[in-house]
């Protein structure tokens, strides 16, 4: 059989559930709609790591977090590992291609790529003074060089007030075209133009919203507008000290205090998405008007979540579901593999699945280090799963966290106090009510915390002690025995 072409839409910090396929109440999204109208939309995907840089080592290699050795987020270290996704998809015949964020170091790294145009948003790491002039991000990120040399637009991201990890929003001030959103479409477009057509191709077009800025043009805050939404969930468990401390913070972890402001994010977050939306849109109308659809099978995911002050809380790395469950869909528009349509699996799956999946997709081998499962025999029977849980972390300070999830529920412990939580995920999907000392749970949280027990028996952070969780030991972003170190 011919091989097909793949296009791997990825999305930076798009919640699980803010797709109108989801059954998201407010959110517009006609486009993904579509994509998962025609084929398979992994309800249960996860973000084993969940913040930019682990993600997408997982994500590139199909390792788990303890193979590929980042366990948080460390900018500036090497990404050097024996396989890559484009790697290997290039050395069974494919012409690659990679437009938009990357977020890998070197800033210019291919990672097995024949062509990469850049556009990794705002990285503090790679604009300090020290910074070599040929790594910094001015530099080295093609949208900032088209942004001035093309549109005679010499400002930054930042230069209208908004800030990369900050809950304010407010419309692109620019023309629309100019957006980053548009341009990674834009050039993806052009990449079809100009392909090598004697070759499949891979086309991986990444998106860096909906992560922050919130700085869609005006026509989709205006959608969101007048919009009744709904709040973001909170439950029995949180701690309001917390948010009386960071409330205020524009860029902090925790949400606003202002109600007024908590509804300012939702829209600038949702008129993202819809803006996001439409330009995948222009993307999916171009493979029709090339002829490309027939033969081109699509899978559209995020490296993580967001909490959107769920919890009182924002950002990521923290290991609720508004945080670690990302959105997978596998889209065959063709008919390529013969699957069914409009399907909806609910095996637990993960971000280091992508890579086997596509080189299944490819008939192309897959290095025996990999961790993750192809995905084609549950798109082929959605009832079934490739693993009966998933075990997630980030180490985060105070509150570096560790995770069971299952199809069904969820364990999380704190390494640093010792706190523990239990939900019910069929009963409580928003994770508003904490069971851990409920007595008809106990069985069942004995269960996942020995699965987390042994899976950390032999880290080097000496997590388990005697046999038990060991609170209070220290944490560390980069694991030294991991094929990152070697």
């Amino acid at each position: 059989m011919k091989q097909p072409n793949i296009l791997l839409i990825m999305t930076d910090q798009l919640r699980g559930d803010c797709l109108g396929a989801a059954g998201h109440p407010d959110v517009k999204t006609p486009y993904l709609d579509s994509l998962a109208a025609r084929g398979t939309l992994f309800d249960r995907a996860y973000s084993s790591c969940p913040s930019c840089i682990p993600a997408r080592a997982a994500l590139h290699t199909g390792l788990s977090q303890e193979k590929h050795g980042r366990v948080g987020y460390q900018d500036c270290v090497d990404f050097r590992y024996p396989h890559t996704m484009a790697g290997e998809l290039a050395k069974a015949g494919y012409y690659t291609q990679c437009v938009g964020k990357m977020h890998v170091h070197p800033l210019r790294n291919l990672m097995g790529f024949h062509h990469v145009e850049l556009h990794d948003g705002y990285l503090h790491a790679y604009r300090r003074p020290d910074t070599p002039w040929y790594e910094s991000q001015k530099v080295a990120d093609d949208y900032f060089y088209w942004l001035k040399n093309e549109k005679g637009i010499s400002a930054d991201v930042t230069d209208t007030g908004m800030e990369c990890n900050s809950w304010v929003s407010r419309p692109w001030i620019y023309d629309e075209m100019s957006h980053p959103t548009n341009w990674v479409s834009t050039r993806a477009i052009d990449f079809l133009r100009r392909r090598d057509r004697s070759k499949p191709f891979f086309l991986m077009a990444s998106y860096l919203r909906p992560h922050p800025p919130f700085d869609a043009p005006q026509h989709y805050f205006d959608l969101y507008r007048d919009m009744q939404l709904q709040p973001p969930f909170v439950g029995s468990w949180e701690d309001p000290a917390e948010l009386d401390q960071q409330g205020r913070i524009y860029d902090s972890s925790t949400g606003p205090v202002d109600p007024e402001l908590i509804r300012q994010a939702q829209i600038g977050y949702y008129a993202c998405i819809t803006h996001l939306d439409h330009q995948i849109g222009r993307l999916l109308q171009e493979l029709t008007e090339q002829g490309l659809n027939e033969n081109t099978i699509i899978l559209f995911t995020s490296d993580h979540g967001e909490e959107l002050c769920d919890h009182h809380l924002f950002r990521k790395s923290r290991p609720y579901e508004g945080s670690c469950r990302i959105p997978l869909i596998l889209s065959d528009p063709g008919s390529i593999t013969g699957f069914g349509r409009g399907q909806v699996c609910h095996g637990v799956t993960e971000l280091r699945d992508i890579m086997p999946t596509l080189l299944d997709i490819a008939g192309a081998p897959i290095p025996p280090e990999v961790d993750g499962k192809s995905l084609l025999p549950l798109a082929a029977d959605p009832s079934r799963s490739v693993r009966e849980w998933l075990h997630g972390e980030h180490a985060l300070g105070n509150a570096s966290n560790h995770f069971i999830v299952t199809e069904t529920d969820k364990y999380i412990w704190y390494s640093q106090t010792g706190r523990e939580q239990y939900f019910d995920l069929r009963s409580d999907p928003h994770e508003r009510f904490d069971r851990i000392a409920d007595p008809a749970c106990q069985e069942r949280i004995s269960l996942l915390r020995g699965h987390l027990v042994d899976i950390l028996s032999q880290r080097e952070e000496g997590f388990v002690q005697n046999g038990a969780l060991a609170t209070g030991r220290p944490v560390t972003a980069l694991l030294e025995r991991s094929l990152l170190r070697g």
